[in-house]
């Protein structure tokens, strides 16, 4: 059976935690967020374009909003409850 080194098993975890790392800075990023925030928009506004609701662009952006805004407050919230478990 082959062990890996403990130089190679260290640069592994280093490249374990970068990917990590990265991942959360993508989970919180505004580039995300505002990514989010157009595709509900959209897909929200071509559903009710579809669904032949009067004015659905207009109609789409409280839906959009609200998301947006439930994405600004999730971390706060996160914090709360991690705070509530110890």
């Amino acid at each position: 059976m082959h062990n890996p080194s403990i130089e190679s098993r260290v640069n592994q975890l280093e490249a374990r935690n970068k990917r990590v790392e990265l991942d959360k800075a993508w989970e919180t990023s505004w580039t995300r967020r505002l990514l989010l925030t157009l595709f509900t928009y959209l897909a929200l506004g071509l559903y009710l374009w579809a669904i032949d609701i009067p004015r659905p662009w207009l109609n789409s952006i409280v839906p959009a909003v609200g998301f947006m805004i439930s994405t600004l407050t999730m971390p706060w919230i996160k914090q709360k409850w991690i705070e509530n478990q110890k």
